[in-house]
């Protein structure tokens, strides 16, 4: 079948994004607000965008009336933030944090999470977190129903146990990823293919 994307609601658009772009990584994203909360929140609209310096993305979408969420608020304002990578020891916690809190409460606290100062940043990042990349903001973008921010990465936190010949250990993160709905996804059979070689 074809589906047009514009003879169907948002809604409708959105489930068919969510269920086949995946599995979708999630970032983990702490902020700081005008009176020092620190505000947490997960998103799956997430990837690397540069290697050279690091920056990443995430995506976040409006609240229903278009207000920005208090993420992309917060970093709009000051320009920093951490991106924390979810794992299969966190991945309650993080839940937890998707709550619908009003301002001015800190939904760390609600999760029970604990927060360490940053080093390159004001915002601090989660204890409870094997990976984390402290940023400065490079971009917001509006998209409409969404905001896209963009950051450099200034500095990684990594647990010893993690890194391996300056590699990540995937099976001691357990990283979890985003599926549509209620669904999320471990880590299952992973495989390796070779680059093919051009020969002329």
């Amino acid at each position: 079948m074809y589906i047009q994307t514009d003879r169907q609601t948002a809604h409708d658009n959105y489930k068919l994004l969510i269920g086949s772009i995946v599995p979708r990584p999630i970032a983990f994203v702490t902020s700081v607000d005008e009176a020092g909360i620190v505000n947490a929140a997960p998103f799956s609209f997430f990837n690397i965008v540069n290697d050279d310096p690091p920056m990443v993305m995430f995506s976040c979408v409006r609240k229903a009336g278009g207000e920005m969420k208090h993420t992309p608020r917060n970093i709009a304002a000051n320009k920093e933030f951490v991106v924390h990578i979810v794992d299969e020891d966190n991945i309650a916690a993080v839940n937890h944090t998707s709550i619908n809190a009003p301002g001015g409460i800190s939904e760390l606290e609600l999760a029970g999470l604990t927060a360490v100062p940053g080093q390159a940043v004001k915002v601090p990042r989660v204890q409870e977190c094997k990976i984390a990349m402290e940023c400065r903001l490079v971009q917001l973008v509006e998209l409409g129903h969404c905001d896209m921010v963009i950051g450099e990465v200034l500095g990684f936190h990594v647990e010893d146990e993690l890194i391996h010949n300056g590699r990540i250990d995937i099976g001691k993160l357990k990283p979890v990823s985003r599926l549509a709905g209620a669904s999320y996804a471990a880590i299952g059979r992973t495989f390796e293919l070779d680059r093919p070689q051009y020969e002329s």
